[in-house]
């Protein structure tokens, strides 16, 4: 059975218990995890307080060095942590390949860390005063990342905080922790010193651990919405930065003068893609009117009842598994429950079989037609591959519709009409608007972040705001002693 370790000091580390982690597709055992608490979160804690000095001294144009050589290995080796994410987690080869890409963009970004951390200097502030100011990094930093992309949040993070100075603690998924473990040995590779990066793997404990240790300065979390609040609400308690990215309900609106073919094609991607397991998922569809609605879902039907799911293994196939059979089960119990609530259960996903894969962990994209926003269905952030279609009557139903939702993560809207869009994306309450985009996920050199209910703290992750995350501000007011006029001054000069 394959073992799992921890990472500490660049040395493999085993835990005193384990988890075991499962192949989706199979539903198998394929490893067991290491599983950790507070001592190993103070032994990682410990590498990477002896390490930080040094690394933090380290010119920015050396970091970035480590950054380029991290990019390089990414591309070359991106079939290799693709393989270790299918097999754990789930998704499609093509689709954990989309996942290696959007991370290597944050590191890409950070490669440009001798600009990105430049500060300001004035001249003669007074008499003889300069001031300029600095980003310095924080210290050791740490991250809790979760399963639905074990190679690309970690990567939202990592990039930016090496690149800052920081010495970083990173806090996998138990289901899926290959690919973390791989990050590290590739990091190592692109020459991070030992003890700069560390991996603690484990559950509660070992993230009450990292909110509770008073020599971690941050920590980025991303993962549901009552978990994000728990670890804001911990770690701020303590004193820590916090930026904890929780759940979505993303929407996207179709107008009469959409493309439907287009509509029905990025709902396709958006809803079932990873099977639905990620927080930029488009679940509801908004279509605007009677006759806009019967013809959008006309278009769905046939395309989710045609929609290939199968193992990585298989190139052809479009979707996977979900992660593990109790998150397929609370899926499925979501469909149980949209169709008692009265919702039209247009294509059911339940009860899917693939020969030689009878145990995995299996559901078929499911589809629901006249949800209402009362039904579990449109108030639960489902992670799963169910599509719901909520029927507005006109325009401003469906702006009102998404403005009233607890979640603000990401939404969408198809339209021709240049007006329309423009309105929408002033007026609409999210973080993240697409305009004939279905999932607008920032590139690397922008930032990542909902509003409401999808984020706790005030930064975004990755982008500028991963710098001014992992930095904090120091302003220097400098005065040499040539010309000074003796004596005490008790007030600012004139300038």
């Amino acid at each position: 059975m394959k073992q799992i370790p921890h990472l500490i000091a660049a040395k493999p580390v085993p835990g005193a218990t384990a988890t075991p982690v499962f192949n989706p597709a199979t539903g198998e055992q394929s490893a067991q995890v290491a599983s950790g608490g507070a001592g190993e979160i103070a032994a990682a804690m410990a590498a990477a307080g002896s390490a930080f000095p040094a690394w933090a001294a380290t010119a920015p144009s050396k970091r970035a060095k480590v950054m380029y050589e991290m990019r390089r290995l990414l591309e070359a080796r991106k079939d290799e942590i693709a393989s270790a994410i299918s097999a754990e987690h789930g998704k499609t080869h093509t689709d954990a390949l989309g996942e290696v890409a959007r991370g290597q963009e944050v590191v890409e970004y950070a490669c440009g860390i001798p600009q990105l951390l430049k500060g300001s200097y004035s001249r003669n502030v007074s008499g003889g005063v300069d001031c300029y100011d600095e980003r310095q990094p924080l210290g050791v930093v740490a991250g809790i990342t979760p399963f639905n992309f074990p190679a690309m949040v970690p990567l939202w993070m990592m990039p930016m905080a090496l690149a800052c100075g920081n010495a970083f603690i990173l806090k996998p998924s138990e289901r899926d922790p290959s690919a973390p473990n791989l990050l590290h040995d590739l990091w190592r590779e692109a020459g991070l010193p030992d003890g700069v990066l560390n991996v603690v793997h484990g559950a509660k404990e070992a993230v009450d651990a990292i909110l509770d240790h008073p020599g971690i300065a941050a920590v980025s979390f991303v993962g549901s919405t009552p978990i994000a609040q728990y670890v804001y609400s911990r770690g701020a308690a303590n004193g820590k930065r916090v930026q904890a990215l929780g759940g979505a309900k993303n929407h996207l609106v179709v107008m009469p003068d959409a493309d439907l073919d287009q509509a029905a094609d990025a709902l396709m991607g958006a809803g079932y893609g990873s099977a639905g397991e990620r927080c930029m998922a488009v679940s509801v569809a908004v279509p605007v009117g009677e006759k806009t609605a019967d013809a959008l879902v006309a278009k769905l039907k046939p395309r989710v009842q045609a929609l290939k799911i199968g193992p990585a293994t298989d190139a052809s196939a479009e979707m996977g598994p979900l992660v593990t059979r109790a998150h397929r089960d609370k899926v499925s119990s979501y469909i149980d429950a949209g169709a008692a609530e009265g919702a039209e259960l247009v294509v059911d996903g339940r009860g899917l079989k693939l020969q030689g894969y009878e145990k995995g962990f299996w559901l078929g994209g499911t589809l629901l037609d006249r949800v209402t926003p009362t039904m579990s269905v449109y108030r639960d952030e489902i992670f799963g591959p169910v599509l719901s279609v909520v029927r507005a009557k006109d325009y401003e139903d469906a702006v009102s519709l998404i403005n009233a939702n607890p979640f603000a993560n990401g939404t969408a809207l198809f339209t021709r009409d240049g007006d329309a869009a423009r309105d929408f994306a002033g007026r609409i309450q999210v973080g993240m608007v697409g305009i004939n985009v279905p999932i607008p996920v920032p590139v690397g050199f922008h930032s990542f972040g909902g509003w409401k209910s999808s984020i706790f703290g005030s930064h975004g992750v990755y982008g500028p705001e991963g710098v001014h995350f992992y930095t904090r501000l120091k302003t220097v007011t400098s005065r040499w002693p040539t010309g000074i006029r003796s004596g005490a001054q008790f007030h600012f000069t004139e300038r």
